[in-house]
């Protein structure tokens, strides 16, 4: 691959590379308040002020996090290995487009924002109907898809560029990943864009009186799984490609990380229905259909641990590791940039674990709408993915501002890994202990009457808010940490891109052929739900009204 390293980033790029990221630190900061309010209001530990809602801090803190932080993340990420890998630079109309999406989501995100803390909105970042929020907050969340499919066009025509002018290359592997996510981003965001605009837009402005139920679920879960792998793709990539460079060793396999991507690409959208198994108003053998097609997603994450622990010891072996486990005594754990990513790493294993019984027609009767389910959520994006996009910002930041991170700002980050795995220990474990006893999710403190089984939650409850305000902390000291890389001394950082192990046989070129793929997504989604949204406009789909709870 092509591991050409400019001596510094190219400034136009950087700019809008480090808009991105500082936007999503902010949203991050704010999402992270609400957050540390909520965990204290369900452990019973504190009245919020000022007639501020509880529903309206859940909604915040989970359109800020779950959506708002990571896109801007993802899309400042993916457009800085871009500029990198395909032609050392972003063309300007490819800039003109990221800055156009930036704009975009920006206003959209605010409007969103302003609406939920004027308490128009508190429908959760699932937001599907019943609850009817204001119509600006959808609006707001239509700018935010919009400006997020103009980022992803420009990346797809700089990629098309570099292909264009190296004919007959095979491109560079970050960048095939970064199409791969983007593709995956804009068919996915399909549905919730159709949601948004042709039933949730209309029917809060009054032009309509009735909304299809089932129809707006189904539509945002058609968007709210893949939405998952949005997340976890960036996370692998940097598994795939910067981890390698970071510890001196190489890629194991360009093309079993290229088909990796490929089948995620695949297996993660036509899958929505395993997160409606409850529905009643679904066939169960469209349900059973759906979950043996989310089961496939295992597959490319098996290959995927297997790939990194074969990097792990191959890279240990070269450097004269012995024993069974003598390549973890060669890994660079002092260094958080390979540190916080490998923490997600492991992480992800639990993580990948409660994800099955989620998707388990049984297992799921058990855990649904239970604090199961939100202890699952914090272990897969805000552990896994949160951590490695922390460990990211340790080193991307100082690339693009052309700085060096010092071992004080190295050891505080480290720091700031370690408490945030002890804060998510206490609150994403007790999430899914008392979750395990029946207490449920997205609900205020209360005591049910004094119920017995109420009253066993509760110890739960506390250690949760304690883990909540380690959490805060962490995330206090993250904020410093990056505010302490854009005031590390001037220097070259190199972008570190990892360079694959010497092949055996070359990567085959039928992984580049995007229209095949695309098809054959298609056809999968295609399968999976034309039949089922058919049966949505049966005469029993009567419609319902809004409701504001709130």
């Amino acid at each position: 691959m092509d591991t050409m390293q400019p001596k510094a980033f190219d400034r136009k790029d950087g700019a809008l590379v480090m808009a991105h990221i500082l936007f999503a630190f902010f949203a991050l900061l704010l999402g992270g308040i609400a957050g540390l309010l909520q965990s204290l209001v369900r452990g019973g530990n504190m009245t919020l002020p000022g007639g501020i809602g509880y529903y309206q801090l859940l909604t915040a803190h989970g359109v800020l996090m779950a959506l708002v932080f990571t896109t801007y993340f993802i899309i400042g990420f993916l457009y800085s290995g871009a500029s990198i890998t395909l032609g050392g630079h972003l063309l300007p109309r490819v800039n003109r487009l990221g800055w156009a999406g930036y704009g975009l989501m920006t206003v959209g995100g605010l409007l969103a924002l302003a609406m939920i803390l004027l308490n128009k909105a508190s429908v959760l970042y699932t937001f599907y109907a019943p609850l009817k929020a204001s119509p600006y907050f959808y609006i707001g969340l239509a700018l935010v898809v919009i400006g997020s499919w103009l980022s992803g066009f420009g990346l797809f025509y700089q990629y098309r560029y570099w292909k264009r002018t190296h004919q007959g290359k095979l491109s560079p592997l970050f960048g095939f990943m970064a199409v791969c996510t983007m593709l995956l981003w804009q068919i996915a965001t399909i549905g919730v864009a159709i949601e948004v605009v042709v039933q949730l837009i209309p029917w809060s402005f009054g032009w309509t009186e009735r909304i299809n139920i089932m129809l707006s679920r189904t539509l945002f879960w058609y968007f709210g799984h893949p939405l998952v792998y949005f997340w976890l793709l960036p996370a692998y990539m940097c598994w795939y490609v910067i981890i390698p460079k970071l510890i001196g060793g190489k890629i194991y396999s360009d093309g079993l990380a290229r088909l990796s991507f490929i089948l995620l690409l695949m297996f993660s959208i036509p899958v929505g229905f395993h997160h409606q198994l409850m529905e009643p108003g679904i066939s169960p053998l469209w349900k059973y259909i759906q979950v043996v097609l989310t089961f496939m997603v295992v597959v490319p994450s098996l290959m995927t641990a297997f790939s990194l622990f074969a990097m792990f010891e191959t890279n240990g072996r070269a450097k004269g590791a012995k024993g069974l486990f003598g390549w973890l005594k060669v890994l660079p754990w002092s260094d958080v940039r390979f540190f916080a990513p490998f923490v997600g790493m492991l992480t992800f294993i639990p993580a990948g674990a409660g994800g099955i019984v989620n998707a388990s027609n049984q297992m799921n009767e058990v855990v649904h709408n239970t604090l199961w389910v939100t202890g699952h959520f914090h272990l897969t994006v805000a552990t896994s993915v949160a951590l490695t996009f922390f460990g990211i910002t340790y080193w991307l930041i100082p690339v693009i501002t052309q700085r060096v991170m010092t071992p004080r700002v190295n050891k505080l980050g480290m720091l700031q890994t370690v408490i945030w795995c002890v804060g998510m220990f206490f609150m994403s474990g007790s999430m899914h202990a008392v979750g395990l006893l029946g207490s449920p999710r997205r609900t205020a403190y209360t005591t049910y009457g004094d119920h017995p089984d109420a009253v066993l939650w509760m110890p739960y409850h506390v250690a949760m808010a304690i883990g909540g305000i380690v959490l805060f902390l962490g995330l206090l000291l993250m904020i410093y940490n990056v505010i302490a890389l854009l005031r590390c001394p001037k220097g070259v950082t190199e972008y570190p891109l990892g360079e694959t192990m010497e092949p055996e046989e070359a990567t085959p070129r039928y992984l580049e052929r995007w229209g095949m793929w695309i098809a054959l997504t298609v056809v999968l989604i295609m399968f999976a739900y034309t039949i089922p949204v058919m049966d949505m406009f049966g005469p029993m789909q009567t419609g319902s009204p809004g409701y504001k709870t709130w």
